[in-house]
C-alpha cells in the first residue's frame, strides 16, 4: 500500500514525498516535486514488488559489471574449455565497462562498446608487421564471453532483471574458410614438429591430424579419457553437448603409451602446463616456430582439423560419414568439403544414371 505526503519546501514550494509498504517486504520511500509523478513511481513500484521485479533492479545497481565479472571468474568458469580465450576476451569487458552497474549495461552501451573493439587493431599482427581489424568470429567470441557473463548474473545470481545480450546482434561470420595441408606441406610440418624443443608439440599435433578433434577437445585431454587397449579417446563433453568416442591411430596409440610410462602423477592430464599442472600446456610459441621453419602461411592449428576432413574427403567419406568424424549433428557444417570428393560423387552419378536410363541413352 502506498501513502504520499505533500511536504513544504524552505523556498515556498511543495514536494511529494512516498513511502510503498507492503507485508514482508522493506519500504520503499522517494521524493517528487509534481504529485503525478509521485503517484506513477508509487503505482509503478507497487506492481514490481508484487511481480518480484523491484528488488532484482535494486540488485542491479548494487553489483557493477566487473563484479558480475570476477564472480563469473571464479564460480562458473570451469567448464570452459578455452579458458585463456575467454578470460582475455572478459578483462577487456572489465576495462571497457567493468565500472558500469549492471542496470547500466544496456544493448546500446554494448553495441558502442562492440564498435569499438572492431575498430581497434588486433593484437596479432599481420606477416610483416601490418595492423589487422578482428575478424566477425572474434568479435563474436567477444559478444559470446559478455552474454555468459549476463546470462548467469541474470538467471542463477539475479543480480539483474534480464540480459541484454538478446538485442545485441551477432556479427555476420564469412562462409567457414577450408585451408588443409599439402602432402608436402604435411610432411614438413611434422618433421618440424618432432624436431621442436617442446616435448609436447608433435604428439599434440600428430593426435590432431589424425583425430580430427578440435584443438580444446585435444589439448584439454585426459589420462582417463583414453583407453590404451581399445585405442580410444572418449570426448565426453563435445561442442554439440554429444559423447564422442576419437580412434587413436598406430603411431599416436605408440607414443601415448611412451608418455604413459614417464606421465606426471600430480595431474590426469595428457599434456599439462609446467607452470600450472591443472590446466593445458599453451603451445602457441612452438608451433608459431615449427609453421615458420618449415615457411608455412596462412594455417592455423584449427586448420588440423580441416586438413583431416579434407583428406578424408578427397579419399571418398561421405557427408555423412564427414559429421560422424567430426562430431557435427547435421550435414550443414560438412557441406564445405563436398566439393572435394569429385570422383567419389561422380562415381554414384554414374550408377545412378545407368539405372535410370539404361540403354536408352
Amino acid at each position: 500500500m502506498a501513502t504520499i505526503e505533500k511536504r513544504q519546501n524552505d523556498d515556498g514550494s511543495a514536494s511529494y514525498r512516498v513511502k510503498v509498504r507492503l507485508k514482508g517486504q522493506p519500504v520503499q520511500s522517494a521524493t517528487f516535486k509534481r504529485l503525478t509523478d509521485a503517484r506513477r513511481w508509487a503505482q509503478a513500484t507497487e506492481a514490481a514488488i508484487r511481480e518480484g521485479r523491484y528488488f532484482q533492479t535494486t540488485e542491479a545497481r548494487k553489483h557493477t559489471l566487473g563484479d558480475a565479472i570476477e564472480r563469473y571468474e571464479r564460480e562458473a568458469m570451469d567448464h570452459i574449455r578455452t579458458q585463456a580465450d575467454r578470460l582475455r576476451h572478459l578483462a577487456w569487458w572489465k576495462q571497457e565497462l567493468g565500472h558500469l552497474a549492471l542496470a547500466d549495461v544496456t544493448p546500446a552501451a554494448v553495441k558502442q562498446a562492440m564498435e569499438r573493439l572492431a575498430a581497434e587493431p588486433s593484437a596479432r599482427p599481420l606477416s610483416g608487421g601490418k595492423e589487422r581489424l578482428r575478424s566477425a568470429a572474434t568479435l563474436n567470441h567477444y559478444r559470446q564471453a559478455l552474454a555468459s557473463v549476463l546470462a548467469v548474473a541474470s538467471r542463477e545470481w539475479e543480480w539483474m532483471d534480464k540480459s541484454p545480450m538478446p538485442k545485441v546482434k551477432k556479427k555476420q561470420e564469412p562462409r567457414g574458410r577450408v585451408r588443409y595441408l599439402s602432402d608436402d606441406e604435411r610432411a614438413r610440418l611434422l618433421e618440424a614438429c618432432k624436431g621442436s624443443s617442446n616435448p609436447d608439440l608433435y604428439l599434440a599435433v600428430l593426435l590432431a591430424l589424425t583425430t580430427g578433434g578440435r584443438q580444446a577437445e585435444t589439448m584439454g585431454a585426459s589420462w582417463r579419457q583414453i583407453d590404451l587397449n581399445r585405442a580410444t579417446l572418449t570426448l565426453e563433453e563435445t561442442k554439440n553437448g554429444s559423447r564422442r568416442t576419437l580412434h587413436l591411430s598406430a603411431p599416436v596409440l605408440e607414443l601415448l603409451k611412451e608418455r604413459a610410462k614417464v606421465r606426471r602423477l600430480d595431474t590426469d592430464l595428457l599434456f599439462p602446463s609446467k607452470a600450472n599442472p591443472r590446466k593445458p600446456v599453451d603451445l602457441r610459441q612452438p608451433w608459431e616456430a615449427a609453421l615458420k621453419k618449415v615457411g608455412i602461411q596462412d594455417f592455423h592449428w584449427h586448420d588440423l582439423r580441416h586438413t583431416f576432413a579434407s583428406v578424408a574427403a578427397m579419399d571418398g567419406a561421405t557427408l555423412p560419414e564427414l559429421a560422424a568424424l567430426l562430431g557435427h549433428k547435421t550435414l550443414a557444417m560438412v557441406q564445405r568439403y563436398a566439393h572435394l570428393s569429385p570422383a567419389h560423387t561422380a562415381s554414384i552419378t554414374e550408377r545412378l544414371a545407368a539405372k535410370l536410363i539404361g540403354g536408352n541413352a
